[in-house]
């Protein structure tokens, strides 16, 4: 199934039932009296996390979702039914905004999270509320107020401790196929990727963490290159980034040290806050490197980078370094310092 990671709706609670102005009318009861009931309450519109749905696919085909309106009331102090709420069942991780404000409505981060969407409108009051000493006779009765309607935007951000980024082909996916069982697609050109993949690495029987590989950035993403940012958002959540450098690429005269700071250029052009997360370099590919000059080919690109935070060499292909790498990681989400 295609990954569906965004998607636009509209919600539109259901108005509420008007209240009625009815008299009883009864043989040998010449002056029954107000007996007009309350409208129902209109339908809400709410959304609820779930484990079992993995995208907003749903969504991308159902794009208006109306409540129904509560009945109006009725005589003999019958008041009107309410109308059933809608529960709109979204991927966990799923943040809705609201479209004309930008404001955040709801951020789904559990199992079973539930947040109100459209509040449906209250039934309006019968005759019946409005009986008293001086008037026994009322005729006034009030409408029902009409439900709220939303233009949303949803947003769904997978959730994972680590988050992979690079250039195109730098190896993420497969790195993350050799410390997990994840099996996203391995092939020798560019953009192999084209939907997030979620692992869930295995350091021991009780320790684990899950890793999310997204698509290759590459210079220019934000004005909308490669594919551009569009799946930037799924690394929101980690707590830390571990950053994939080529170390054998397809053009010699490409520059390790200049992709670096590309990408961390596009981090901060699309946010600031992703960008000063905790982020560590990962030299991979190192098996094609001659075995004397790899560690030392690492070391001058972090000396001309001047980086101070920990760096790694590994050979993703066949698995030199990574079970280091992932006890590192591991060790760091328990420390607390991703958080």
């Amino acid at each position: 199934m295609k990954f569906f990671d965004e998607a636009r709706i509209e919600v539109i609670a259901g108005n509420g039932g008007d209240g009625s102005a009815s008299f009883h009318r009864a043989k040998y009861v010449p002056r029954g009296g107000p007996d007009g009931g309350d409208g129902g309450r209109g339908g809400s519109i709410f959304a609820m996390a779930d484990l079992n749905i993995n995208t907003l696919v749903d969504y991308r085909y159902t794009r208006i979702i109306r409540a129904k309106a509560g009945e109006n009331g009725r005589g003999r102090d019958c008041n009107g039914k309410g109308a059933d709420d809608i529960v709109l069942r979204v991927p966990v991780g799923t943040v809705i905004r609201d479209s004309e404000t930008g404001d955040t409505v709801a951020d789904l981060a559990k199992d079973g999270e539930r947040a109100l969407l459209a509040k449906g409108g209250r039934g309006g009051l019968g005759n019946l509320n409005f009986k008293s000493s001086t008037n026994r006779s009322p005729r006034q009765f009030t409408r029902g107020e009409p439900g709220e309607t939303k233009q949303l935007e949803m947003e769904l951000r997978v959730l994972a401790d680590v988050g992979l980024l690079g250039m195109p082909n730098a190896g993420k996916s497969t790195l993350i196929r050799a410390v997990s069982s994840a099996r996203p697609k391995v092939a020798d050109y560019p953009f192999t990727t084209l939907q997030p993949n979620l692992g869930v690495v295995r350091v021991d029987a009780n320790r684990s963490f899950v890793m999310a590989d997204i698509p290759g950035l590459i210079e220019g993403a934000a004005e909308g290159a490669g594919l551009g940012h569009q799946f930037l958002r799924h690394l929101k959540r980690t707590g830390l980034l571990l950053h994939l450098v080529d170390m054998a690429p397809f053009d010699e005269a490409t520059d390790p040290a200049a992709e670096v700071k590309a990408i961390a250029l596009e981090l901060r052009k699309y946010d600031e806050a992703l960008a000063k997360k905790p982020r560590w370099l990962v030299f991979n590919k190192m098996d094609l490197l001659d075995p004397v000059e790899r560690k030392r080919h690492a070391a001058a690109i972090v000396k001309k980078l001047r980086w101070t935070k920990p760096w790694f060499v590994v050979s993703a292909i066949n698995g030199v370094g990574t079970k280091e790498l992932a006890y590192s990681v591991m060790e760091f989400l328990e420390s607390g310092k991703g958080k």
